[in-house]
């Protein structure tokens, strides 16, 4: 029997991509809630398995050899697992070259640009026209490519993938980043078919009634953590 992961992970679209995959690929997994506007991802033993004190993070106990292994940035999870597991991570050459195009797509673009179009519209103390503009036109561009790929095949990667489960979380906030599906017909059929799957609904479901518990927009304190970081 396959040991738990155990994931550090928080409700945020970046946490998504792993309880999707591992929802979607039947892994047993333990929660280990990482509060990131408390400041769990400074805590010394979570920075010795994510540097970057961003969640999430994985361990394996039966990683490489047997032995346990650490993972952390959410795309190297997803690669891990998708080998591991053999599942949504294609073996073929030509068509793990298309998951990674979109995965790494995601991973450069989409997710730091619709995360700055959501800061700069929802949580700037200062409503700066230039940074809502810059980064909302930018999401919009995004979206754009995403649906002239879609309008040429069902999921970014050819077949359902670790490509969408990575891109489906941030696409999930297309309001609060100026968006509207509507203008997007491929994207809106992919993301209605994407979240309609029962293990992406559970995945989204993980922790929710922890993100509940912190309304971000009012919550001072978390602001100050989340947005006033400084090396350290």
């Amino acid at each position: 029997m396959t040991a738990p992961i155990e994931l550090f992970y928080w409700p945020t679209p970046n946490g998504y991509k792993i309880t999707i995959y591992l929802e979607e690929a039947g892994v047993p997994y333990n929660v280990n809630y990482v509060n990131i506007g408390k400041g769990d991802q400074f805590k010394p033993e979570f920075l010795k398995i994510s540097p970057n004190n961003r969640m999430p993070a994985i361990i394996d106990p039966e990683g490489p050899g047997g032995e346990p292994v650490s993972v952390f940035e959410s795309g190297a999870i997803l690669q891990y697992l998708g080998r591991k597991f053999k599942k949504f991570y294609p073996e073929t050459e030509r068509a793990r070259i298309a998951v990674e195009e979109w995965l790494f797509w995601q991973v450069g673009g989409l997710g730091p640009m619709a995360g700055q179009a959501h800061h700069f519209r929802n949580y700037a103390p200062e409503k700066i026209a230039y940074g809502i503009d810059r980064y909302t036109n930018e999401v919009n561009r995004l979206y754009g490519v995403m649906d002239k790929r879609l309008g040429d095949v069902d999921y970014l990667g050819g077949d359902y993938s670790i490509a969408d489960m990575a891109s489906v979380g941030w696409v999930k906030s297309y309001e609060a980043q100026g968006q509207n599906l509507d203008d997007f017909p491929n994207l809106k059929r992919w993301f209605e078919t994407v979240t309609a799957r029962p293990a992406v609904k559970a995945g989204l479901a993980v922790g929710q009634d922890e993100r509940e518990k912190m309304n971000l927009a009012s919550d001072k304190d978390a602001q100050s953590v989340l947005f006033g970081q400084k090396a350290r």
